[in-house]
C-alpha cells in the first residue's frame, strides 16, 4: 500500500496528544500547505496533533511538478467518476489514518478530519465509512461524492464552510451536501460566506476553531 508523506505540529500543551486533526488537501496542493492552517487552531485544541499528508498520486495538471498531489483525477469531472476515485484513494487514506492512530495510542473517537476542495470530498467519504465513529469533519469548498443512502451506523458532527462566489466548486455544492446528510440523520453545522471565492478567510478559520474546540470538549466529556 502507498505511504503517505506528511507534515505534523503540535500537540502546542508539549505533552501527548488526545486528538488527531489530520488535514486533507485539496487537488493541486500538497499536505505543506494545509498544515499552515495549525497555528490558528492550536489554542482552541491544544493537545491535538495536527498531520497534513500529501495525497498519494502526482496531479495531472502539474506538469511533473512533484509538489502538486492529488487525491484523485477529475479528468471526468461526472458523479460517477468523482465517486471512483474517492472509492480508489480510501484505502490509503484509511491504511495512513490507521497507522498514525496506532502510533499515538488513540482510536477513531479521537480522530478529526478536516478538509478543503477536493480533500473534503476525501473527508466526507473516508469519515462516516471508518470502523469507528469519529469526533468529527470539518469541510470548507467541498462536495460530497458518494451514494445519497448513507449505509453507515457512524454519523460523526460536520461543519460545513463555503463561499458563495466559489467558481471551482459552487456553492450549491453546499446546499446539496447539507440536505444528503441532514437527511441521513447527521449533526450538520456550517455557514456560507457572501463574495468568498474558493480559499478560506478569517471567518471560517475562526468558525473551524469553534468547531473542533466544541468536539474535543464534547468527546472528552463522554
Amino acid at each position: 500500500m502507498t505511504k503517505l508523506n506528511h507534515y505534523t505540529q503540535g500537540p502546542h500543551s508539549g505533552g501527548h496528544p488526545s486528538q488527531l486533526i489530520v488535514l486533507l488537501h485539496g487537488y493541486g496542493s500538497n499536505g505543506r500547505d494545509l498544515i499552515s492552517l495549525a497555528p490558528y487552531w492550536q489554542d482552541a485544541v491544544p493537545e491535538a496533533l495536527f498531520a497534513s499528508p500529501d495525497a498519494p498520486f502526482p496531479c495531472e495538471a502539474g506538469m511533473a511538478n512533484e509538489n502538486m498531489r492529488q487525491w484523485f483525477s477529475l479528468a471526468e469531472y461526472t458523479p460517477e467518476k468523482l465517486r471512483e476515485g474517492a472509492e480508489q484513494a480510501a484505502p490509503i487514506l484509511n491504511e495512513y489514518l490507521d497507522d498514525l492512530l496506532k502510533e499515538h495510542s488513540l482510536t477513531d473517537e479521537n480522530l478529526t478530519l478536516v478538509g478543503f476542495s477536493q480533500g473534503t470530498m476525501m473527508s466526507l467519504y473516508v469519515g462516516p465509512r471508518r470502523k469507528g465513529k469519529i469526533s468529527g469533519i470539518l469541510g470548507y469548498s467541498g462536495a460530497f461524492v458518494g451514494e445519497n443512502e448513507l449505509k453507515t451506523q457512524n454519523k460523526p458532527p460536520i461543519h460545513l464552510i463555503h463561499g458563495e462566489s466559489d467558481t471551482v466548486v459552487p456553492v450549491t455544492a453546499y446546499h446539496q451536501t447539507r440536505d444528503i446528510f441532514l437527511k441521513n440523520g447527521f449533526s450538520v453545522t456550517g455557514h456560507t460566506t457572501p463574495h468568498l471565492d474558493h480559499s478560506i478567510d478569517g471567518e471560517g478559520i475562526e468558525s473551524g476553531a469553534d468547531f473542533l474546540s466544541k468536539i474535543t470538549n464534547d468527546n472528552n466529556s463522554l
